[in-house]
């Protein structure tokens, strides 16, 4: 890859986190702990565009982008970790299906296009929420609602609100591929062109 087409995706992929963070800052808290992350539309179609190292690089700059904000909730260096470039960086796991995804676009076999997307939303939903999900328990345990475990509700906030952005950033990723599906083949052919030979 050359140094000017890794400068792109480098460009688009803090872009792509500029536009997540934004997404992120829409209300979508309900109660206490349960949020639908709309950040993750982006990162994942950028995951499914450019794959995992791209992706994890610009999910990390979507975990950093809250310090400078102020969006951060503090209570230790280590939850804020775990929390921030941690979680947010695993989001760009997405990444792992873009091979299946672009063949499948290429191949014009839109149920595994569909799939996949599917599944590797899950994936990057799953990998992000796992992480709040151990610093719900270990951080966040004695503010627990109702006198729950700490096991029990963080895993029943957490879980609720990865499903849900799960599936809002599912339907969203499914409906640009069916529309517009070239935005999952980018122009330069770097992706394709690289697993292609592998």
């Amino acid at each position: 890859m050359s140094k000017t087409n890794k400068t792109r995706i480098m460009i688009e992929g803090t872009i792509v986190a500029a536009l997540a963070f934004m997404l992120s800052l829409i209300p979508t808290t309900i109660g206490s702990s349960f949020t639908v992350s709309l950040g993750m539309i982006p990162m994942v179609l950028f995951a499914l565009r450019r794959g995992v190292k791209p992706a994890l690089l610009s999910a990390f700059i979507w975990g950093i982008l809250h310090f400078p904000a102020g969006d951060v909730y503090f209570l230790s260096v280590i939850q804020v970790l775990i929390e921030y470039p941690i979680a947010f960086t695993f989001a760009g796991f997405a990444g792992v299906y873009a091979k299946k995804v672009q063949q499948a676009i290429l191949a014009d076999d839109m149920q595994a296009a569909r799939k996949n997307i599917v599944y590797g939303t899950f994936v990057g939903t799953g990998a992000k929420f796992f992480w709040h999900f151990i610093a719900g328990v270990v951080f966040w345990g004695s503010y627990a609602l109702w006198g729950l475990n700490p096991w029990i509700f963080s895993f029943v906030m957490n879980g609720a609100s990865g499903l849900a952005t799960a599936i809002v950033t599912a339907i969203v990723a499914v409906l640009v591929a069916e529309k517009v599906p070239q935005l999952y083949l980018p122009k330069d052919g770097n992706l394709i062109q690289k697993r292609s030979h592998q």
